[in-house]
C-alpha cells in the first residue's frame, strides 16, 4: 500500500511540477487568428490521465483540469477557423439569441469527454462475456444477461435524467478547482467511512453474488450514488464503489459493476457531447490527435482496470481516499499560486 500511495503521490507532483514549468504549446489560439491543432505531447498526456484516472476512484476530471492547466488549454478567448470566422460552442439561437463562442478552454473540455470512447473501448475488451450475455438477453437466450442490463439501466437513469437538467448549472458553477478541492476532500471521507463501514458491517447473509442478481432497488442507490458525480472531482467511479459497498458487494464485484455502469454512462455523455460540440472540437484540434488520445485512454484505461480489481480485492479503498486528500492539497496549492 505504502509503495502505490507513493507511487501515486509521484504522480499527483509531477502534475503540478509541469503545471508551474510547461511552456505555452500550439494550441494557444488568440482571438482574430485561426485555431491551432493541438500537439502531440498534449494529446498522449491527455490520453493516459483519462486512461489512467477514469477508472480509479480519484476524479479524471480533477486531474484532467490539472492536466489543461499544466498544457495552457484553459484559455477564455473566442477561437476563429483559417478563414476568420467564429467557431460557435452554441450558435446563435431561439435559446442561445448571441451566440457562445467556442474557447479554448471549451474545445479541451469537450476533447477530456470525447476522448473516453477509448475508456469505453477499454471496458468493452475486458467484459466482452457479460456484454455478449446482455445482447444474448436482449434476444431471450439468457435470464442473467437480461437482468444485468435491467440493473445497470435503472442505475444510469437517475444520473442520466439529473445531468440533463443540470449540466448547463453545473458548467457554471462547478467547473472550477475551488470545487474540485471541495469534491477531492468530501470524497476521501465518504471512502474512509464506507471502507470502516465495509470491514465492520458488510456481512455474507447481505452479500449479492453478482451483478446480475443485485435486486433493482439496490441498483437504484448505486444510480443515486452516482449522482453524486454530477459534481466534477467526486468521481463516478467511487461514487458507484461505494455505493456498490453498500448495496453487498464484495470490492472486486463492486468495481466490476461501477465499470460496466460506466460503459453505459460514459457512452451515452460522450456520444451526446459528441453530437453537441464534436465538430467545433475537431475544428480547433483535428482528427489524427482526438483519435491518438482516445487509443492512449483504451490502452492505459485497460491497465489501470486490471489494477484496480486486483488492488481492491486485498486492500480496499482506502489508499485511494489518503491520494484524494493529498491532490486536494495540490490543487488548492495550485490555485492560490
Amino acid at each position: 500500500m505504502r509503495r502505490l500511495l507513493l507511487l501515486l503521490i509521484a504522480l499527483g507532483s509531477l502534475m503540478v511540477f509541469t503545471a508551474f514549468h510547461a511552456p505555452l504549446g500550439t494550441v494557444a489560439a488568440a482571438a482574430g487568428r485561426p485555431a491551432a491543432e493541438l500537439g502531440v505531447g498534449d494529446a498522449l498526456v491527455l490520453g493516459l490521465v483519462e486512461g489512467i484516472t477514469e477508472f480509479l476512484p480519484v476524479s479524471s476530471t480533477g486531474h484532467l483540469i490539472i492536466a489543461n492547466h499544466a498544457l495552457h488549454l484553459d484559455s477564455a478567448a473566442p477561437l476563429f477557423d483559417a478563414a476568420g470566422r467564429p467557431l460557435w460552442y452554441h450558435k446563435p439561437s431561439a435559446r442561445h439569441p448571441t451566440g457562445e463562442p467556442l474557447t479554448l478552454k471549451l474545445a479541451a473540455d469537450t476533447y477530456s469527454v470525447v476522448i473516453q470512447f477509448g475508456a469505453i473501448a477499454a471496458v468493452a475488451l475486458l467484459y466482452w462475456p457479460q456484454l455478449l450475455g446482455i445482447g444474448l438477453g436482449l434476444l431471450g437466450r439468457d435470464p442473467a444477461g437480461l437482468r444485468l442490463l435491467r440493473n445497470l439501466l435503472v442505475a444510469f437513469l437517475p444520473a442520466a435524467v439529473l445531468g440533463l437538467l443540470l449540466s448547463g448549472w453545473i458548467d457554471q458553477h462547478l467547473f472550477s478547482l475551488p470545487a474540485v478541492v471541495a469534491a477531492q476532500i468530501s470524497g476521501a471521507v465518504l471512502m474512509l467511512a464506507a471502507e470502516r463501514w465495509r470491514r465492520k458491517y458488510a456481512t455474507s447473509a447481505n452479500a449479492v453474488l453478482s451483478p446480475a442478481t443485485l435486486p433493482a432497488w439496490r441498483a437504484l442507490g448505486i444510480g443515486l450514488m452516482q449522482c453524486l458525480a454530477l459534481w466534477p472531482g467526486t468521481s463516478r467511479s467511487m461514487t458507484t464503489i461505494v455505493g456498490g459497498y453498500f448495496a453487498g458487494f464484495e470490492p472486486r464485484l463492486a468495481a466490476e459493476f461501477s465499470f460496466l455502469l460506466g460503459f453505459v454512462t460514459l457512452a451515452a455523455a460522450t456520444v451526446y457531447k459528441s453530437y453537441e460540440s464534436g465538430a467545433a472540437m475537431i475544428a480547433v484540434f483535428g482528427w489524427p490527435h482526438v483519435l491518438l488520445g482516445a487509443a492512449v485512454a483504451t490502452v492505459s484505461a485497460a491497465i489501470a482496470v486490471k489494477f484496480l480489481v486486483s488492488y481492491l480485492t486485498r486492500h480496499g479503498l482506502a489508499v485511494f481516499a489518503w491520494y484524494r486528500l493529498f491532490m486536494a492539497a495540490v490543487l488548492s496549492a495550485l490555485y492560490l499560486l
